[in-house]
């Protein structure tokens, strides 16, 4: 008989969220494992052998109705940038949920510092793989800066199209921002940014395939998030070896390094713009920093993150 697995996202079927994509890839992970998986938005009610959950605030009502019903099966949270960066602090239910999991499962290392101590035995670290996607040759005539991600405050979505006025008369930085905006508000205000700013180009949501042609001809991709609990896009432009410009935040330094040379201080455009014109001016730094991606693409591989999950299933019916 094959497990039974059922894996909870709040991200519906069809959206292009993080939560989703994660929750399907696991999905054709198990069944390569040789385990029966279903994704659903909340806890069928149906039995199964163990629950994954994404997301520990609106995972909740799922793990403790599963935890009701069946006391004995496991459960893995898989916990996002949200649940650890901002609802940990605000919500006594993420701290339910974690202590309902059998596992934790967090998308890069430096989550850890920000859970109680008290968890800490029970978390697994767990990479995202991305399909290899061969890099494109970038445009000749301007240097194509990708920003990717729905609009959103935990993104800091503007920070890059508002340091454009900030760069030397004569750089040849073209900003392309890709994603959905999330509110009228700043759907109104990323049409505003494309009338006045002459480099800046809003694409809206455009399906995975042509995101990724974007990010794979692009020279760098920023990532000017609050809050991450580990970008999925940052471990696609890894993964196809794109030089990333990044908010110095802990999902960022968990999947880039700490070492890494291209961070600045989250929100400040200064600091954006010199570092963008430093990448576009200064071939010796922008060589440093394909070298330092280079450095990262191990972490991105299919057979690492499928061997994790393994062994997160082995761990789970062990301790069950």
């Amino acid at each position: 008989m094959k497990l039974r697995i059922e894996i909870v996202t709040p991200a519906p079927a069809g959206t292009l969220h993080g939560n989703r994509i994660t929750a399907l890839r696991w999905h054709q992970f198990l069944s390569r494992l040789n385990y029966q998986s279903t994704v659903t938005e909340q806890w069928s009610g149906k039995s199964c052998d163990a629950l994954i959950a994404l997301h520990g605030l609106r995972g909740y009502d799922s793990i403790q109705r599963f935890k009701k019903a069946y006391p004995n099966n496991p459960v893995a949270l898989i916990m996002t940038g949200t649940d650890i960066y901002r609802d940990l602090k605000n919500s006594t239910k993420v701290i339910k949920s974690m202590e309902m999991a059998d596992a934790i499962v967090l998308l890069q290392p430096d989550a850890i510092q920000s859970l109680p101590q008290k968890f800490h035995p029970k978390v697994q670290v767990i990479y995202q793989s991305v399909k290899s996607i061969t890099r494109k040759t970038p445009p000749k005539r301007h240097f194509l800066a990708s920003i990717i991600g729905h609009l959103r405050a935990e993104k800091d979505p503007f920070c890059a199209a508002q340091c454009l006025p900030l760069l030397p008369s004569n750089s040849k930085i073209q900003l392309v921002q890709l994603g959905k905006a999330m509110s009228p508000g700043l759907k109104k205000q990323a049409i505003s940014i494309e009338k006045n700013v002459m480099r800046y180009r809003w694409l809206g949501q455009l399906s995975h395939s042509k995101t990724l042609q974007w990010l794979s001809r692009s020279h760098v991709m920023i990532i000017s998030s609050i809050m991450e609990g580990g970008a999925h896009v940052v471990s696609e432009a890894i993964a196809i070896g794109i030089p990333v410009i990044a908010s110095d935040i802990p999902g960022n330094r968990g999947l880039l390094g700490d070492s890494y040379p291209a961070y600045y201080p989250v929100g400040d455009k200064v600091a954006l713009s010199k570092l963008l014109t430093k990448a576009e001016s200064d071939p010796a730094f922008y060589q440093k920093l394909c070298k330092a991606i280079a450095g990262r693409q191990k972490i991105t591989k299919a057979e690492l993150e499928q061997k994790s999950i393994q062994k997160l299933i082995q761990t789970l019916f062990i301790k069950s």
